[in-house]
């Protein structure tokens, strides 16, 4: 499977996510998509980021766009980290990366001086014909849903 470029029409995936869902991207076309990809739950960024998302979820749904969050961890540990932080989208459980492959987000990282493969902060943005249209890599939180926001109601 080739990583998504930006132009082209994203491989057609499918994963679990809460609220028993299952997300097939191809079902999606139609809507606009945003895809964010983040380390784990509760963590400090991990969780700011979804209440920036949270907090401006209404305008998303007003450009007709639906809302992901994906990480490695357990769908029990998604359902707490949504309930506890009211999220009204669904998270991704990813433990085998697979979802994360697609999008090859999977990097190597360092903390503390040891190298490790995890996720890296990304955020993608497919349009309702399926063609992805942005994809930000490395991100920093600050900022940042503003930022995908301004790009959803650009399309």
């Amino acid at each position: 499977m080739s990583t998504p470029e930006v132009g082209q029409p994203i491989a057609d995936t499918t994963a679990q996510a809460t609220s028993e869902t299952t997300v097939t991207l191809s079902e999606l076309k139609g809507k606009n998509v945003v895809i964010y990809f983040y380390p784990k739950d509760n963590t400090p960024g991990c969780t700011t980021e979804g209440q920036n998302f949270r907090d401006l979820y209404a305008e998303f749904e007003a450009a007709n766009t639906v809302i992901f969050g994906v990480s490695k961890d357990s769908m029990r540990t998604h359902e707490n980290f949504k309930k506890k932080h009211e999220f009204p989208f669904e998270l991704i459980s990813d433990p085998e990366e697979a979802f994360c492959k697609h999008f090859d987000v999977i990097k190597l990282k360092k903390l503390y001086g040891k190298e490790y493969m995890g996720i890296e902060r990304s955020t993608f943005l497919i349009d309702a014909e399926g063609i992805l249209r942005n994809e930000w890599r490395k991100v920093k939180v600050k900022g940042h849903v503003d930022e995908v926001l301004e790009a959803v109601k650009a399309l």
